[in-house]
C-alpha cells in the first residue's frame, strides 16, 4: 500500500476525524504533530503551500483537510 502522512495537532478536531478513519479503515499512516516538528510543519508547508491541518500525504498527493472522498478515492478504497 502506498505511504500515508497525516500533517496534524493533538488540539485539532479535523484532525482526530482523520486518525479515526484510518484507524477504522486499518490504513496504517505516520501521525506527525506540527506541535512538536516544526521541521515537518515547514516541510508540510513547502509540499503544499498552505500551513492548514489536517494535511494528508498519500504518495505524491496533498489533501488539505479531512475529505473522505478524495482520501477513499486516492487509497482506492471503500469504507
Amino acid at each position: 500500500m502506498v505511504s500515508v502522512k497525516l500533517y496534524s495537532a493533538q488540539s485539532c478536531p479535523f484532525c482526530a476525524m482523520a486518525r479515526n478513519f484510518f484507524k477504522g479503515a486499518g490504513v496504517e499512516f505516520e501521525d506527525i504533530d506540527m506541535s512538536k516538528d516544526p521541521d515537518a510543519a515547514e516541510e508540510m508547508v513547502r509540499k503544499s503551500g498552505k500551513m492548514l491541518i489536517p494535511q494528508i500525504e498519500i504518495g505524491d498527493t496533498i489533501i488539505v483537510g479531512f475529505d473522505e472522498e478524495a482520501i477513499k478515492r486516492e487509497l482506492g478504497i471503500d469504507v
